[in-house]
């Protein structure tokens, strides 16, 4: 019998050891392909707009192309669903918004479950909402407002982009926490609704910043208050609700990154620290601060518990609003 020479041997099992580390290496890059991010939005809103700005950063630094797929529909449910059933391998994910947490109570069902289809990664962007009345309404401030709603009970119009918006539900909110009566007036998205509240056919309204800062600026309408935690660097004098007398409020708008539930855990791990760099990257901030967002941040664990608690939170509003479910 032929005897193999030891050293052959050796060359032999060194170059399947290397294949093997060859093949388990490129494994573990991610990505090395296009990542796609799936937005449940039409182009142009504060979601697009956001997820866009974040996407071009990740593919900077991750060299491959990070695509946003637009998928409207049904309240962002349409879009939603395709996240929740692509392959869990990390190349699809989708970009979620505050609508997530409302549609969990909104919908009577829906194609997927909030939190069972779903990996959090990060939550991506915080966007202040601001309390604004028309420049006739006799109130320089949230606790002028409050009196004279209370002088008044449901003679006070508020608009909104619809019922079971942003817009609507945050004001719905702030009337429960005021303790006062409004007479909610919805129409067919945020542009309608202000130039309702510009006409005065309304009186009062609560939407994003990026919504209502040009006509503040124009003194088209008076802001009252921010309903975030801390006043916007863009209108540092501007008060918040929380400050104004209602310890705690806040409303905010805000976006994040979802993966498909059984993403592994590495790629959940390393997204949400990518996403963190780009977030903390100081173009990314100024670009996000021209459309009076701001960087938001933390782990998947602390984005899934607060998805949590604005479903509680946003089930109590509806509740209270009697919003009628959708189908």
């Amino acid at each position: 019998m032929m005897k193999r020479c030891p050293v052959v041997a050796r060359v032999g099992a060194l170059g399947v050891l290397m294949a093997l580390a060859g093949s388990a290496a490129a494994q573990q890059v991610y990505p090395s392909k296009p990542v796609r991010l799936v937005l449940p939005f039409a182009p142009g809103g504060g979601t697009d707009i956001t997820g866009r700005l974040l996407a071009r950063k990740l593919s900077d630094l991750w060299d491959v192309p990070v695509v946003v797929d637009n998928r409207p529909g049904a309240g962002s449910t349409v879009g939603t669903a395709i996240a929740a059933k692509a392959a869990p391998d990390g190349y699809t994910m989708g970009v979620t918004s505050m609508s997530h947490a409302i549609n969990a109570t909104l919908y009577r069902t829906l194609p997927y479950d909030t939190i069972k289809d779903f990996e959090p990664i990060i939550l991506t962007v915080r966007v202040p909402n601001v309390l604004v009345v028309h420049p006739g309404v006799p109130a320089k401030s949230v606790k002028d407002l409050v009196a004279l709603a209370k002088s008044q009970p449901g003679r006070l119009r508020f608009s909104s982009s619809g019922v079971g918006g942003v817009s609507h539900l945050a004001a719905e909110v702030f009337r429960a926490a005021a303790g006062i009566e409004l007479l909610h007036v919805p129409y067919r998205g945020a542009g309608p609704a202000m130039t309702a509240l510009v006409g005065s056919e309304a009186q009062l309204m609560m939407a994003t910043m990026p919504v209502l800062l040009p006509q503040m600026k124009a003194n088209r309408v008076r802001p009252l208050a921010i309903s975030s935690l801390t006043r916007s660097p863009l209108v540092p004098a501007l008060p918040t609700i929380a400050e104004s007398g209602y310890p705690g409020f806040q409303t905010d708008s805000w976006y994040g990154l979802l993966a498909p539930a059984g993403t592994p855990p590495d790629i959940v791990r390393q997204v949400n620290a990518d996403a963190t760099r780009a977030l903390d990257s100081a173009d990314l901030k100024a670009a996000l601060a021209q459309q009076g967002a701001q960087p938001a941040g933390g782990t998947p664990e602390e984005f899934l518990r607060f998805i949590q608690a604005e479903i509680v939170k946003w089930r109590k509003a509806i509740t209270a609003a009697k919003v009628p479910l959708a189908n």
